[in-house]
């Protein structure tokens, strides 16, 4: 061997050096990827699958769509918005915050939070006077042009009359199946801060893609 030439590690020791760089890269490409991912649906973007009929037509059980966690947070919910919200406790089982009197929607939810994930859409903002007759809307006693619902006048919250005022800060949610809805009608409109986000594309099946 001529003076000075320096020796390289056995082909063995660099095979097995590379191999661990390999992994450590492909866990960080990984690690990294999860994080992203998980920021994303956290702060961003949540996807959510339908679980039940109540938004019938508009979309069918086991439909999956995007949902927007940011716009809210520069600009205010708008009626027409299909939105994923947390309801009050009192939905689970169609439980008002306050006496319902005769012939009108819940006034007001119970005090607090469920863990529930639901999905409607926003029928009245804060202020508005909102009754039901044949199953479809009335906002300070105008009807509204509503294309997209299965309406129903036989059910036992299809017809609500007697008007209520939803509160400040607070958004009056209904299905668009109405007679098949578990809703603002049986337990109150929802204050702002519970809503997750603005539901604004579907992805599945692919014959639904599309915005809403």
């Amino acid at each position: 061997m001529a003076l000075g030439a320096v020796s390289g590690p056995p082909a063995g020791l660099q095979k097995q050096g590379s191999s661990s760089s390999s992994l450590v890269e492909l866990v960080t490409i990984v690690v990294v990827a999860l994080g992203l991912a998980l920021t994303i649906q956290a702060f961003l973007v949540k996807p959510f699958r339908i679980p039940s009929e109540s938004m019938v037509p508009t979309l069918q059980i086991g439909q999956r769509v995007l949902v927007d966690r940011v716009s809210y947070n520069f600009s205010d919910p708008h009626r027409g918005d299909v939105v994923v919200f947390h309801p009050p406790v009192g939905a689970i089982s169609n439980t008002c915050g306050v006496e319902r009197g005769a012939g009108q929607a819940c006034p007001r939810p119970t005090q607090e939070r469920s863990d529930e994930n639901f999905i409607k859409r926003i029928v009245g903002a804060p202020g508005d006077r909102i009754a039901v007759i044949d199953g479809r809307v009335l906002v300070n006693g105008e009807a509204q042009s509503e294309p997209f619902i299965n309406p129903d006048a036989g059910c036992s919250v299809c017809d609500l009359p007697a008007e209520i005022t939803v509160p400040p800060g607070h958004f009056f949610m209904m299905g668009d199946n109405r007679g098949e809805s578990g809703d603002s009608r049986y337990w109150g409109p929802i204050p702002e801060e519970w809503m997750i986000g603005n539901a604004f594309f579907t992805y599945w099946p692919v014959t639904r893609i599309g915005p809403l």
